[in-house]
């Protein structure tokens, strides 16, 4: 949806895939994204130097829980966000929250790893079993309404595009409509709350 988003507001964005689940990024969108690995050095330094480059090109990368821990090792280790910093590039972290100790302790250790980046807790009611964890509300937060299982089947599929579902629906006031638009509008405001801060 972010890509979709990205794609509609700023005509275009590149998009990374390190999930090792299926389905994955690439496989809704493959005509805007490339696997990524960072399984060995020329992979990561090939990856970091898309990332850090300054080319006003949003960049979206599907992280998969197995890669979480090496991908944010390999970004402390080579100081991505300090070299990311000093060449005018805003790093955004979007995690999706759930109640585990795993997700907590993860969540915990991005804060004190990347104090100074953007942190988004993304309260998906589709993922999270139980209660928001007091943690995750430490940040600005964005909320994914469950839908109907009907609805969520529907957006499941690899052929759904979220814009051309905004652009053709006749019933504006459709619960999926409704749903898309918000989640787009949240994203919006993530990005208008960027600008606002940048020098």
């Amino acid at each position: 949806m972010l890509c979709e988003f990205l794609i509609a507001h700023r005509g275009i964005v590149a998009a990374y895939d390190i999930n090792l689940n299926e389905p994955s990024l690439i496989d809704f969108h493959p005509r805007i994204t490339e696997t990524a690995s960072i399984d060995d050095t020329f992979g990561q330094m090939e990856l970091m130097d898309k990332l850090i480059h300054n080319d006003n090109l949003a960049k979206v990368i599907d992280l998969g829980f197995h890669a979480h821990d090496a991908f944010f090792k390999m970004c402390a280790e080579i100081g991505f966000v300090k070299e990311a910093e000093r060449r005018g590039v805003d790093p955004i972290i979007l995690f999706v929250a759930d109640i585990d100790r795993t997700s907590v302790r993860a969540f915990d250790d991005l804060r004190k790893r990347y104090p100074m980046t953007a942190i988004i807790t993304v309260e998906n009611e589709h993922t999270l079993r139980g209660e928001l964890p007091p943690t995750f509300r430490s940040v600005r937060r964005m909320r994914i309404a469950a839908l109907q299982p009907f609805l969520k089947s529907y957006i499941g599929r690899q052929s759904f595009s979220f814009t051309d579902f905004l652009r053709a629906e006749q019933n504006k006031s459709s619960e999926l409509y409704d749903w898309i638009r918000d989640s787009y509008m949240q994203f919006r405001e993530l990005e208008t709350n960027l600008d606002a801060h940048r020098p």
